[in-house]
């Protein structure tokens, strides 16, 4: 199991801000930290996909539980 260094909670915001507010906290963050966001908003999956792909950032793991997007990713 990773270690989480920092957990946000942006259930309730549709696209982009989730994508936008996980930038900002990985802006913040070392290389090697993992983020854990919670969205409810279903494009996040695509959008945080796409991110890790462009921005070098490894997108461990995407899931979904009772309508809750768990993205886990870890700052490169």
């Amino acid at each position: 199991m990773q270690n989480v260094d920092q957990e946000l909670d942006l259930k309730g915001l549709n696209c982009p801000l989730p994508l936008l507010k996980a930038k900002q906290a990985l802006n913040s963050m070392k290389p090697g930290e993992v983020l854990k966001v919670y969205a409810t908003d279903p494009g996040s999956v695509r959008d945080f996909a796409s991110f890790a792909n462009i921005s070098g950032h490894e997108l461990l793991a995407s899931e979904e539980k009772d309508g809750v997007f768990i993205h886990t990713v870890m700052h490169k």
